[in-house]
């Protein structure tokens, strides 16, 4: 399984807007969660065998940023 690591940077575009891209930057981690360079703490999940954030929160169409990307 891909993981997230530190200091690295992640990246997605939007389901709306595709020129629009939203990012992370792994700050540190811990075994369920990953805080971000701006703060955010995040709840690590598993999709298609790789870890996944939802850096908005949880909605209809929000951006899923995963470790394969």
């Amino acid at each position: 399984m891909k993981t997230f690591k530190a200091g690295e940077t992640y990246r997605t575009r939007s389901i709306c807007d595709y020129d629009h891209v939203i990012s992370i930057t792994i700050a540190s981690r811990t075994k369920c969660f990953v805080k971000t360079t701006a703060g955010k703490r995040l709840k690590v999940a598993e999709y298609n065998g790789a870890e996944a954030v939802m850096p908005w929160g949880r909605f209809s169409m929000a951006p899923t940023i995963t470790a394969a990307d």
